[in-house]
């Protein structure tokens, strides 16, 4: 078993090249996935839009595990992120041809297939990258650039959707994806080569043994309360997913936004997501882990709280500021999750483990697939998608005997997850509420 030797955190470069990485490639990803769900919106049904959406989920859910092992076994991870971020790319070729509402799902979650084996990738050597001491910056730091390109994709996707036909639109997307494939050139995977073979026989014995961890693969989600992470995001995702599905429809048809106000006000999201991501990095490389996460999930039935708010005042202006503040709040506790899960993770996972660990944060994704699937289903009758809107697309300590992990450290005691509770049952009620009242 091979033990990372990473300590020191990467050049310069490095950093500057990974975050280009971020911004390119989220601002792709944004683009892509808000402009199909406003063409599927306006060509078919809130049913189809979610259903674009859940095969983009569970695209992330069936081969996440896959990338993670071809990656662990090989240790060729940077062939592994160019090579996923070329063929990803090359998955919305065909809608440059044709955009039909079959072909676009169709693309939806082909793009998912090789997205999940670029997440995977990209996030264990921007966590090594920052070495022992400073892992939660480079994490946040790469997290912040994420959401520069979130905020990039939202902003252009309104105007290039009035200004081109959607062949023309996927040209853009295949543009940029090409675009961050040529930078993924400039990276230098910071973890060791691994010296074994990968055959078919191995990949799948390893895929299985991931899906269906028993013995010392268990054990490390007993021991670490790495398990009861997982389950955590699973329950919040089964909420927050489908709440950010039907959100937009809500804003406009509920709450009384226009589709420009209401596309602001998504937008306050991942701006204040740029500063939060690389503070609550910072401050998790000091204050250790769990705290973050814990508060992460917490809020997430907060944000439902006080979306849900905005209908109490008649002014416009009130419900306009209630409503951002809901995002405020939305921006803070995914960034506390999203820096804290990442770390964490990164923290208890051996090495030769680390990209198919990092790659389960997106298996419970696929509760999201359920989730938007039943919001579709609770739509009102006769609702339908906003047009031209925008849609939202601690250390370890190891046992005697153990030596699957890396070297602990000091400055985080291990804090295993076991009382993370989330509490995201506000937006179920909501839900549930909008589905009786449209009986």
């Amino acid at each position: 078993m091979v033990v990372n030797q990473q300590a020191r955190p990467a050049s310069r470069g490095q950093r500057s090249a990974l975050a280009l990485i971020g911004v390119s490639r989220v601002a792709c990803g944004s683009l892509f996935g808000t402009a199909m769900a406003l063409y599927i919106g306006e060509q078919g049904s809130p049913f189809e839009v979610t259903l674009a959406y859940a095969a983009f989920s569970f695209g992330l859910f069936v081969f996440a595990p896959v990338w993670g092992a071809i990656a662990d076994i090989t240790g060729r991870r940077r062939a592994i992120l160019i090579g996923t971020a070329f063929l990803s790319t090359l998955a919305v070729v065909p809608l440059t041809v044709s955009a039909s509402v079959p072909l676009q799902i169709a693309c939806r979650g082909l793009f998912a297939v090789f997205t999940a084996g670029f997440q995977s990738v990209i996030l264990t050597i921007v966590s090594e990258s920052g070495g022992e001491s400073e892992r939660g910056r480079s994490i946040g730091f790469y997290s912040s650039a994420r959401s520069t390109g979130a905020i990039s994709g939202r902003l252009f996707v309104g105007y290039l959707v009035g200004l081109l036909v959607p062949t023309d639109l996927y040209l853009v997307v295949v543009g940029l994806g090409l675009v961050a494939t040529l930078l993924t050139l400039r990276i230098a995977d910071p973890t060791p080569p691994s010296e074994e073979t990968l055959t078919t026989g191995r990949l799948l014995g390893e895929v299985r043994g991931r899906l269906l961890p028993g013995g010392a693969r268990r054990e490390l989600f007993d021991r670490t309360g790495l398990g009861w992470l997982y389950v955590g995001i699973v329950l919040r995702n089964m909420t927050e997913k489908g709440f950010i599905s039907v959100v937009p429809v809500f804003l406009v048809a509920d709450v009384g936004l226009s589709n420009v106000v209401m596309g602001a006000v998504l937008a306050v999201s991942p701006a204040v997501r740029v500063v939060s991501m690389y503070g609550f990095g910072r401050l998790s490389d000091s204050i250790g882990r769990k705290k973050l996460i814990v508060g992460g999930l917490a809020g997430s039935g907060i944000q439902a709280l006080v979306v849900v708010l905005a209908l109490v005042p008649d002014g416009q202006l009130a419900r306009i500021g209630i409503s951002s503040t809901a995002f405020v709040v939305h921006a803070v506790t995914f960034s506390m999750l999203t820096v804290g899960t990442i770390a964490f993770v990164a923290d208890v996972a051996p090495v030769d483990r680390e990209s198919e660990l990092m790659g389960l944060r997106s298996t419970p994704a696929v509760s999201a697939a359920f989730s938007d699937r039943f919001s579709s289903a609770c739509s009102p009758p006769g609702s339908t998608t906003p047009r031209r809107s925008s849609a939202p697309a601690s250390s370890r300590s190891s046992p005697p005997g153990w030596s699957g992990g890396r070297s602990p450290r000091a400055s985080h005691p291990s804090e295993p997850l076991h009382a993370v509770q989330p509490s995201d049952t506000l937006v179920n009620a909501y839900h549930a509420a909008r589905c009786r009242s449209s009986r």
